[in-house]
């Protein structure tokens, strides 16, 4: 389907609780609001370095809920660890990450607050300007981050995919190439992956806030959407 974000029903008899928190927005240019994004990224950086000294991050509710569902989808979430605990790890060990992009950072910034899996995509490069949530098919490449090579994705595995072309493995493991945010990103697709029952609220109003600065620091046009086993597809 055109313009939409998805997730096929099948993934809900794996993962009934799962829920995502969609934006979709419009960017014509970040660069003004760049010194906005990197003041705001620093302070959540400090915030959490000094605040996740001796927690067990693992052992947290949410990124708790990210390991179970790896496991449930049959990824072993130790040898590939969601995008959110490693995010975190880093940050708690050394309270630094590198500024990569406005919008990154911003997601990343986000991400930490609530301690919420959050994603960016580039819809330029999305067929048909679509991605779904669903279990990998006979055809499915992905082009892992850095090269031009893509490679096969064995069948059954629980993935973000555009087309035929997978735009992150193992459900929140590692985007690829194809899909990244590059200085000539203006259309975006940003999900946050959550759990009815244990951290939607927190999955609402971060893409609440996420939508909010995008609007009033970039000027971007955004529309946001909630997907669910009651809703499994947001219209754009």
């Amino acid at each position: 389907m055109n313009n939409s974000f998805s997730v096929e029903k099948k993934v809900f008899e794996v993962l009934p609780d799962y829920c995502v928190g969609v934006i979709r927005a419009s960017i014509p240019n970040k660069e003004g609001a760049a010194n906005a994004v990197s003041e705001l990224f620093r302070k959540e950086l400090q915030r959490f370095f000094h605040q996740s000294q001796g927690v067990a991050l693992r052992e947290t509710k949410n990124i708790s809920a990210y390991r179970s569902a790896l496991q449930k989808a049959g990824i072993n979430p130790n040898k590939f660890m969601c995008s959110i605990e490693a995010l975190s790890r880093r940050v708690q060990k050394s309270g630094v990450l590198p500024e990569i992009d406005p919008i990154v950072d911003l997601g990343n910034a986000i991400s930490l607050k609530y301690l919420l899996a959050v994603g960016a995509h580039d819809l330029a490069n999305a067929q048909e300007n679509s991605i779904a949530v669903r279990f990998s098919e006979a055809g499915d490449l992905f082009r892992p981050m850095g090269t031009l090579t893509d490679e096969a994705v064995p069948e059954g595995e629980l993935v973000y995919v555009s087309g035929h072309q997978v735009k992150t493995r193992r459900f929140i493991w590692r985007q690829s190439d194809d899909g990244k945010i590059t200085n000539l990103t203006t259309e975006y697709l940003i999900p946050l992956d959550g759990f009815i029952g244990t951290n939607d609220d927190d999955v609402i109003k971060a893409r609440d806030e996420f939508a909010s600065l995008l609007t009033e620091w970039f000027g971007a046009s955004a529309s946001t959407g909630f997907v669910s086993k009651e809703n499994n597809i947001f219209n754009f």
